[in-house]
């Protein structure tokens, strides 16, 4: 993996193309910066050679410069295996200018521990310590084993709160939680590496595009949708869940959401294993679109770790092929 430094733009050269519509000239592509970022780590992993990288200061602005036609691709993080998804990613997807998953990829996640070289600190002195909020739930346990009792200032990215520290002696805070590979581009002094609550932690970033074509189904697919459920209507969620399980459709995560800041309605962020080009999840789509008042559909691409789905007997493609022959037959009066 390549590594750029700080306010640097790198563009490599010799590209190919990815799901989405066509691309006339460099790709651009744009995720949540600085450079230094695990979100860096993921576009370098997901994106192909000859793309040009372009640093957002947040999701939401990383997303925008893709629906403004500034950058061709965005890469974001949606998900992590220890606080669950990321609600930036999810609520600015679910709202505005639609825009397509067609990729994702996994990144194992460490931290390093730094300080400005110059200050002196050693661990047990640190008392404020900046970072993503995600990162902070990655690694407080740590913290509080080896540092104690210290605050948390959030930042933007885990790369923002190392660059920040560096630049600005009047940041708020003392150490930043960042890569190791932020730790090491910006200059600071690294106390401690490899920090994580959970060893195997991962967060899972997506590729997203302006709508165009799906990419082709490979046997190992997600689909992801934004479903909103009726008002005050008893048993809505479960009717909605009814659309999965009568077609044998399995869901790898559900998050709700609340909608237009009201307790009493709630959206749901839907992560379902398989296609919408397979007919049982294209049936249940189709079900919730009958059921719900608002459906989104955010996309059907390649998983990264490539599970394929369990195929419940009745639901392969054959078999909904079947039956729509038999019932043609019936309706014909041909039926035997």
């Amino acid at each position: 993996m390549n590594t750029a430094l700080p306010n640097s733009a790198p563009s490599i050269s010799t590209g190919t193309s990815l799901p989405g519509p066509e691309v006339r000239g460099p790709l651009r592509v744009s995720f949540l910066g600085p450079f230094g970022t695990f979100s860096e780590q993921a576009t370098r992993e997901i994106t192909p050679r000859g793309a040009t990288l372009l640093p957002a200061a947040g999701v939401e602005s990383a997303l925008h410069l893709v629906r403004t036609g500034e950058a061709d691709r965005a890469v974001v993080p949606i998900e992590n295996s220890v606080e669950g998804g990321v609600n930036a990613t999810l609520d600015a997807l679910a709202h505005g200018q639609p825009l397509t998953i067609v990729g994702e990829v996994l990144v194992p996640i460490a931290f390093s521990l730094m300080v400005r070289a110059d200050s002196g600190l050693e661990l047990g002195q640190i008392k404020r310590i900046g970072t993503h909020p995600h990162a902070w739930a990655q690694t407080r346990c740590w913290v509080e084993q080896h540092i104690g009792e210290v605050t948390h200032i959030p930042t933007t990215s885990t790369a923002a709160a190392a660059k920040l520290l560096m630049e600005d002696d009047s940041c708020g805070y003392d150490a930043a939680l960042c890569s190791a590979v932020s730790a090491s581009a910006y200059g600071g002094k690294t106390l401690a590496e490899g920090i994580a609550d959970d060893d195997s932690a991962q967060t899972r970033f997506v590729l997203v595009s302006p709508p165009g074509a799906i990419p082709p189904p490979t046997g190992a697919d997600k689909t992801t949708v934004q479903v909103t459920l009726p008002d005050n209507e008893s048993g809505a969620l479960l009717t909605m869940l009814e659309q999965f399980s009568a077609r044998g459709v399995n869901l790898s995560r559900i998050e709700s959401r609340p909608v237009g800041g009201h307790f009493d309605r709630y959206a749901f962020s839907i992560d379902i294993e398989g296609h919408i080009f397979e007919e049982r999840v294209k049936d249940a789509l189709m079900g919730l679109h009958r059921t719900c008042p608002d459906v989104r559909f955010l996309g059907s691409y390649p998983r990264a770790d490539r599970m394929r789905a369990q195929i419940v007997r009745g639901t392969a493609n054959m078999d909904f092929a079947t039956a729509q022959a038999w019932m043609e037959q019936v309706v014909s009066g041909r039926a035997v």
